[in-house]
C-alpha cells in the first residue's frame, strides 16, 4: 500500500512545522473498481450499491492489524464484506479511509488478483493477506 498524497502532506507538515495532525480514531477498508485518484487522497471507482460498505479495522475497534515491525504490517484476522446483494463489478484496488463514508485515502494499493464481485458472493481479505509496508 502507498501514502495518498493527502497523508503525505499532513505527516510532513506535522513533523517538520509542528502542525497538529489528529490520526483518525477507526479507520476503514473500501474497495475500488479503479485507481484514479486515489494518489491524490479523492475517493474514485469505489464499490457502491448491492449492500457495499466499508469495513472498520483497526482504530477504535480493535487490533486488525498486527504490531509493525521493520515498516510493514499486516491483517491478523479476517477482513470479511457484508455479501454482495448485486453485482460490485472487478474490484482492483483498496485503501484505508479516515471515515465510513466520504473522507480521505490514507492509503491504498491494487490487488494482486482482481476479483469480480457478483451477486450472492461474499469480498474477504484472509488473515494475513492485506499489507501495509512503507518504505
Amino acid at each position: 500500500a502507498a501514502f495518498s498524497n493527502y497523508l503525505e502532506n499532513e505527516l510532513l507538515d506535522h513533523i517538520l512545522r509542528a502542525a497538529t495532525y489528529t490520526a483518525p480514531t477507526s479507520v476503514w477498508i473500501a474497495l475500488h473498481t479503479a485507481d484514479n485518484g486515489l494518489e491524490a487522497g479523492t475517493i474514485t471507482g469505489e464499490v457502491s450499491g448491492g449492500s457495499y460498505a466499508r469495513v472498520e479495522v483497526g482504530g477504535a475497534s480493535g487490533g486488525t492489524f498486527s504490531v509493525a515491525a521493520s515498516g510493514t504490517t499486516d491483517n491478523d484476522q479476517d477482513i470479511t464484506f457484508a455479501t454482495a446483494t448485486a453485482d460490485w463489478g472487478t474490484v482492483t484496488h483498496m485503501s484505508v479511509m479516515d471515515a465510513s463514508t466520504a473522507g480521505n485515502v490514507l492509503f491504498h494499493g491494487s490487488l494482486t488478483v482482481s476479483k469480480t464481485v457478483n451477486n450472492g458472493d461474499t469480498f474477504k481479505f484472509n488473515a494475513g493477506d492485506l499489507d501495509v509496508t512503507l518504505d
